[in-house]
């Protein structure tokens, strides 16, 4: 087990090492090869490096049961320096929501009519 820090939530998370980076696929995404930890992860969970930074979030899982692998979209610009790199669970990837829908802005002409 691992401690990483998680900068959103202000606590240290335990989390275990679920595999490593094989290689960038040529559509842009990383291959990771999944250990027995991380038989257990699904699509959509954010993946991190040793140091805590997000790598990616898991599309897809591809390849046998018995030996996994996942098709990871990057959420970094040096994925050539990801390769061979352990990778560790970081959680669901979750987008703020919002209490109120945004307001349309309503745009006046020199006249005073709106506009829209």
């Amino acid at each position: 087990m691992t401690e990483a820090y998680d900068s959103n939530q202000e606590l240290s998370v335990k989390v275990g090492e679920i595999g490593e980076v094989m290689h960038l696929a040529k559509s842009g995404r990383l291959i990771v090869k999944l250990n027995a930890a991380g038989a257990s992860i699904r699509p959509g969970e954010v993946l991190i490096d040793s140091a805590g930074r997000r790598v990616g979030r898991i599309a897809e899982l591809i390849g046998p049961v018995s030996a996994p692998y996942a098709s990871v979209i990057p959420m970094t610009d040096r994925t050539s320096r990801l390769a061979g790199a352990k990778v560790f669970a970081g959680g669901q990837q979750t987008r703020p929501s919002r209490s109120e829908p945004k307001k349309r802005q309503q745009r006046h002409n020199k006249e005073g009519r709106r506009r829209y």
